[in-house]
């Protein structure tokens, strides 16, 4: 037992040394450039030398795949079926010319007008423009990570054993050093948060407080190994206004406030959630609400002008949508932050699912499997598009408001824009949309009736 002795204080030395070496890697080349917001380029190298890797396994995974015979999985495409931008009514024109021959301006209904909505809810069931918004697509590319292609089958033995590489760096090096990084930037966040809130209120606390929530933003970003390109950064959020941008995962939130400083919004949770928001409101003025002051719309709206009013506060970060959408679209935006009437800020985020997909499809995944998945992929990589401000027109409402920044988002980018509501990832369609389409034919026949009877 005493052989042993000096054995096992070799081992100790040895973990010892090891653990103060990767603590000092890790302070010298990921927690102090966070801090100050510099990069040695070890990620762009990082994320050139993966893209080698993924073109090689997928040129080998195409010839093993043709010298076996073996079907090429199908790439699933996340874009909608062609359709020209045509009205009911010209359709059903159309469906008649075809057909009976009969003019629309026949009052009557026609049988060959069910075709027309035979037709739509087939093509609906075909190409569902909601529900395929809230899964992951499938990639026309291998990245080796086994959940980007189901339909990966052996083909050759360098193939396999480089994925059960990349498999051990990823879960063994990567996630370890992620979660300390994450760990490492949350408990910053938390003591610095609450020993700036004790500073009497003045410039001096001011800064403290947004150099505080950038630099923990910072190294949380780090902790996903995030690739970030921000463009046109002149245009960034400023104090007074509102931000909103497109919705695809809960680290929205901090890529965007890695790059500046905002006023959060959310409802109050508890457990972990709940002391890190606690903390941070002692520095930073930022909008909780009670579970049940959430319902109440008044109540919010009137919260948020308060703050926009304030041009000393920092801009609101909101994500119109109210749900996550799957990095291929940009669905209703919600018009309540567009009815306060301050400058808007349209922010468009994309991802590139390459490295690893950054959509929560919160109906299948916990937050905690989520964020499991995020640190076992390669890397997150994406870029930014800060828009110019835009302002509500005399003319316009709060929906057309939206509509039209919903719109220069999706534009921006290379987003599908879709008019329907995201709230539909859990609830079921709404009468009114069945009755829109019933009282569309049901003018369309009664109106020409009624012309009819006029002249």
């Amino acid at each position: 037992m005493f052989l042993l002795l000096p054995f096992d204080s070799l081992v100790v030395n040895l973990l010892g040394i090891s653990l103060t070496v990767l603590f000092t890697l890790l302070l010298v080349f990921i927690i102090v450039p966070a801090i100050f917001g510099v990069s040695f380029g070890i990620r762009k190298v990082y994320m050139k030398t993966l893209l080698k890797i993924f073109q090689w396994a997928t040129l080998r995974i195409e010839r093993g795949a043709k010298e076996k015979n073996h079907p090429l999985y199908k790439p699933y495409v996340n874009g909608i079926i062609a359709k020209e931008p045509t009205s009911l009514e010209e359709e059903i024109k159309e469906i008649r010319r075809s057909g009976s021959g009969k003019a629309l301006d026949t009052p009557e209904f026609e049988l060959s007008d069910i075709f027309y909505f035979c037709r739509k809810g087939i093509e609906t069931i075909m190409d569902d423009e909601v529900t395929k918004r809230f899964s992951a697509e499938e990639l026309e590319s291998w990245n080796l990570l086994s959940r980007t292609n189901y339909n990966f089958q052996y083909i050759s033995l360098r193939l396999t054993v480089l994925w059960g590489l990349g498999m051990l760096i990823r879960y063994c090096f990567l996630l370890p050093l992620r979660i300390a990084l994450a760990f490492t930037g949350i408990s910053l966040l938390v003591i610095g948060t609450t020993v700036v809130g004790y500073l009497p209120n003045g410039r001096c606390k001011e800064f403290l407080s947004k150099h505080v929530h950038l630099m923990c933003y910072r190294i949380c970003v780090r902790a996903l190994t995030a690739i970030i390109t921000y463009h046109d950064r002149e245009n960034r959020p400023r104090n007074g206004g509102i931000c909103v941008a497109n919705h695809t995962s809960p680290i929205d939130v901090i890529i965007l406030a890695s790059d500046g400083y905002y006023a959060m919004v959310g409802q109050i949770h508890g457990g972990l959630m709940g002391v890190i928001q606690r903390a941070m409101v002692k520095a930073c003025p930022h909008v909780w609400f009670e579970r049940s002051e959430v319902k109440d719309r008044h109540l919010v709206a009137k919260r948020l002008t308060e703050h926009v009013q304030d041009k000393s506060k920092l801009p609101i970060l909101i994500f119109p949508e109210g749900t996550c959408i799957n990095n291929t679209s940009v669905m209703m935006f919600k018009k309540g932050s567009f009815e306060i009437g301050a400058t808007v800020y349209p922010v468009a985020i994309k991802y590139d699912p390459q490295f690893g997909d950054a959509f929560w499809n919160s109906s299948k995944y916990g937050m905690v499997t989520y964020l499991l998945r995020m640190m076992t992929s390669w890397a997150i990589v994406c870029s930014v598009w800060y828009l110019p401000p835009m302002t509500r027109q005399p003319e316009e409402d709060a929906v057309q408001f939206a509509n039209r920044v919903k719109s220069a988002i999706a534009r921006q980018g290379g987003l599908v824009d879709l008019l329907w509501d995201g709230g539909l990832k859990r609830e079921k369609v709404k009468d009114t949309f069945k009755e829109e389409q019933q009282k569309l034919y049901s003018k369309m026949i009664v109106g020409n009736h009624e012309d009819r009877s006029r002249s």
